[in-house]
């Protein structure tokens, strides 16, 4: 009968023990799961000013603005054809029905 008692209290310390070690691996993993959210709302926040400060940044009025006072460059003038690496030439006379 004494060893089956025995048996019995190890049994329930191992038990016991189990339980412990249970609860303190729920908690640790509860405490990261809070600081990673917390760090994905960070992010978030960043990801939304970001997107406000790409949006501010290529607005159209920006860079026509920045187009003409820095580069110089202009809209072409009516009937002027644009080319790539040459000089500009005039663009045939359109036929008026």
């Amino acid at each position: 009968m004494i060893r089956v008692d025995a048996f019995l209290l190890a049994l329930a310390v191992c038990s016991a023990l189990g339980v412990v070690a249970a609860q303190h691996q729920a908690r640790k993993l509860f405490s990261e799961l809070e600081r990673e959210q917390a760090r994905a709302q960070g992010l978030d926040v960043e990801w939304g000013q970001l997107q406000l400060e790409q949006s501010t940044w290529a607005a159209h009025a920006r860079v026509e603005k920045i187009a003409r006072e820095r580069i110089g460059m202009r809209p072409p003038a009516r009937g002027q054809m644009i080319s790539v690496g040459g000089p500009s030439v005039a663009a045939p006379p359109v036929a008026r029905r």
